[in-house]
């Protein structure tokens, strides 16, 4: 179904007042914002988006611990795999310890061999990739699982990537991808911002479904592809720049099912 210009105008708007200094004290992209070496900014970025997902104050407390047990020092904590004397205990809801652990297991592989998480994207292609993330995390879960034994952790990254829409993953490309100096962050040049897709959640696919952009009812990769494809019709440059709309009219709780 075509999408009308007044839901295009509205969700352009709410994009533009959103899109702005004030969400990122809020939001997990302070916490790579912290930093100003790439590899800091990569492994922030990442284990941020990892624990994203349930309250967002909660979220950004989570967030800073994690990064006080690693000293604030993501790259030589991570390189000089302090981690391995990492105490058990909570870090995100049903994140814990022994997750953030194997997690930083297969990332010590990532950072030896390539310097970079970007360099490792592009050693597998990912630039490539119609689907750049699915791509990323399905490399990334075999350095993990090669780092652990052959063991799996789907609390790190998820592991059916046939269903998975990767919302958080896609979240940590939109903040080291997309670069218009506001909030995300642009340190990459790997892949290029018309190469993201939409981090879908709840709060999106509502918003999404209401504006009649979808009408599947599963947050899922294809209603992920689907959306982010109608997206690319209006911005085909940056469509996950939409995602500060879609968002925040889900998360403000704005009824946009009447519209006028």
């Amino acid at each position: 179904m075509p999408i009308d210009n007044f839901t295009w105008e509205m969700l352009e708007h709410e994009a533009s007042r959103i899109n702005s200094p004030e969400f990122i004290q809020a939001d997990p992209v302070q916490f790579p914002r912290r930093f100003s070496r790439l590899e800091d900014i990569e492994i922030a970025a990442l284990l941020s988006a990892t624990i994203a997902w349930g309250n967002r104050t909660m979220i950004c407390r989570d967030c800073d611990k994690m990064l006080a047990l690693m000293g604030h020092d993501p790259y030589n904590y991570l390189m000089d795999r302090a981690y391995e004397d990492l105490p058990d205990g909570n870090i995100h809801r049903t994140f814990f310890a022994r997750n953030l652990r194997h997690y930083l297991r297969g990332l010590h592989e990532v950072y030896a061999r390539h310097g970079s998480l970007q360099e490792f994207a592009r050693a597998i292609g990912a630039d490539k990739s119609e689907f750049p993330s699915w791509h990323l995390v399905d490399a990334l879960n075999a350095r993990l699982r090669e780092a652990n034994g052959g063991a799996d952790d789907s609390r790190c990254l998820p592991l059916n990537l046939q269903a998975s829409a990767l919302k958080r993953i896609n979240m940590a490309l939109r903040w080291l991808v997309r670069d218009d100096g506001i909030v995300d962050l642009g340190v990459w040049d790997v892949i290029k911002p018309s190469q993201l897709y939409i981090p879908l959640d709840v709060h999106v696919g509502n918003t999404a479904r209401q504006l009649g952009l979808t009408g599947r009812k599963a947050n899922d990769r294809r209603t992920a592809v689907e959306l982010t494809e109608v997206l690319r019709t209006r911005r085909p440059d940056d469509p996950v720049w939409f995602d500060f709309a879609l968002f925040g009219i889900g998360v403000g709780g704005i009824d946009v099912s009447k519209k006028s």
